[in-house]
């Protein structure tokens, strides 16, 4: 059950746009720092039960624009996640620790601020998940683990610290699978209680796709941000390697590691691309999201492996994207792709163990039996073996650099199958996993549903350092789809 920090929420009102009150708590029902109220929410005949929860909120930047203006208040929309999380997160577990306190003063001090007409940047007053691997300063990084149950992070990550001097409040701090491997967790899938949402960014995919944020981080050593993203319906960014700062997350793989953010649109993650990558000359203008980009298709392995129902939900996207699509020939994959799978995995294991190996000779038990297998693995890895994996990782890169055109977007499914039934398993990384290992900048975007409605998505995948290009790409595609889905309602058929 998610933890909540602090007091109760402002009570409910019609006096503010979103039908909220951000007067300040006056009492805490609980004790202690970490409690998990059962909170009712307000009865039927509250403003909040009128309000249209079904309703999409606007992006990031039309949110900003409108805080900006005072047509919305930061308190407005906290106040709106809060009840959504109090909605829906008893039946999704998308939360480990919500900072509802913290996450009110911020409120008000920043409305503060935009009353005067200073705002701190692009995100003044947005509302963020952040992936439980990742540090905030006074809130828990578990990392889905017991042996870090009691770790309180005494700074920010440098990512978060970036959000915050744009404007950004930490709502607090989403589910993540152990140590970001592939042992499942709780969560469930918005669009149906009964299938996965993926991993190992699972709580950040389900809680953007719910709104109960408009936007969280996410990480991705495998396939974690792109996989979730696609199951949940929304889209997501890993990065290019080394574009977003890794200091003050919790390692899986050092170089396989990617932070990067997830959201319902594309415009979005370009927003949070500029505020958090380290390197001042990848930046995103809004001619290159206007501007017709050039599309290859990669069909080998991608469309031979992908389910049936897969390639039919997808089917009529790839049609309505054929104008940018070049040529008849689709992108032809290295001789290396075929040793890839096998490859990554020995990097991923060799690493892991390093991370994990103190703690796992003297708690093996307490790590979950993906983790643990993968930890066994790394410790009886022969030193030639992982140097053989890192030095055929060096020839991918080479190979996709030279065959990939720098002005050229590949595309092709990100998952192939849509989020399976059952809580047993995260998914198949096989998709992903090859644009990790390569370090090369990929977006998620929802593309259309299979016949049992669940959301299926295209990959973007660009040159290393093009995350801009595969931005505007993804950018161009979504308004060319023009899907327009509303939130799910969890459970709902």
């Amino acid at each position: 059950m998610v933890a909540w920090v602090g007091r109760r929420c402002p009570r409910v009102s019609a006096a503010t746009p979103f039908g909220y009150d951000c007067r300040p708590p006056r009492e805490n029902h609980r004790g202690g720092r970490y409690f998990s109220p059962a909170q009712p929410p307000p009865d039927a005949d509250s403003e909040w039960k009128r309000l249209d929860m079904q309703h999409a909120l606007p992006t990031i930047v039309q949110t900003a624009s409108r805080i900006a203006s005072g047509e919305i208040s930061p308190c407005d929309l906290v106040q709106f996640c809060l009840d959504r999380i109090r909605r829906f997160d008893e039946a999704l577990q998308a939360w480990v620790v919500v900072a509802d306190q913290s996450a009110v003063a911020e409120a008000t001090r920043l409305e503060r601020f935009a009353r005067r007409g200073k705002l701190l940047g692009p995100l003044h007053g947005i509302p963020i998940g952040i992936k439980d691997i990742i540090d905030v300063a006074g809130l828990p990084t578990k990392a889905g683990s017991p042996l870090r149950e009691d770790h309180v992070a005494s700074r920010d990550a440098p990512l978060v610290s970036r959000l915050r001097r744009a404007g950004a409040i930490i709502l607090g701090k989403t589910v993540t699978t152990q140590f970001a491997s592939f042992d499942p967790p709780p969560t469930r899938n918005p669009w149906n209680l009964d299938h996965t949402p993926g991993g190992s960014s699972s709580g950040s995919a389900a809680a953007v796709a719910t709104q109960m944020c408009q936007v969280a981080i996410g990480t991705q050593t495998g396939g974690s941000i792109v996989r979730p993203a696609s199951y949940c319906g929304i889209a997501g960014l890993k990065p290019s390697y080394g574009t977003i700062d890794c200091m003050g997350v919790v390692p899986v793989s050092r170089t396989l590691d990617h932070p990067g953010p997830m959201a319902r649109r594309v415009s979005d993650l370009a927003l949070l691309f500029q505020i958090l990558n380290q390197r001042a000359d990848r930046t995103v203008n809004h001619r290159q999201l206007a501007q017709t980009p050039r599309l290859q298709k990669v069909e080998t392995f991608f469309l031979e492996e992908a389910d049936d129902d897969v390639v039919a939900a997808l089917q009529p996207a790839f049609a309505r994207l054929a104008p940018a699509i070049m040529g008849k020939r689709p992108f032809a994959l290295p001789a290396t792709f075929q040793e890839l799978h096998l490859m990554h995995r020995r990097i991923m294991a060799a690493e892991a163990a390093q991370v994990h190996r103190t703690d796992f000779e003297l708690a093996a038990d307490r790590f979950a039996p993906c983790v643990s297998e993968l930890i066994q693995e790394g410790l009886a890895m022969r030193a030639v073996d992982y140097a053989a994996a890192m030095e055929h990782r060096f020839q991918f890169q080479q190979s996709m650099r030279q065959r990939l055109d720098p002005g050229t977007v590949l595309i092709m499914p990100a998952t192939n199958t849509a989020a399976p039934r059952g809580l047993e398993t995260t998914g198949d990384p096989s998709f992903q996993s090859p644009w990790s290992y390569a370090g090369l900048p990929v977006v998620s975007l929802p593309a259309g549903r299979n016949a049992d409605g669940m959301p299926c998505s295209i990959q973007f995948v660009g040159a290393a350092g093009r995350d801009e290009l595969v931005l505007a790409a993804a950018a161009w595609s979504e308004r060319v789809l023009d899907l327009g889905w509303d939130p799910p309602e969890p459970g709902a058929s």
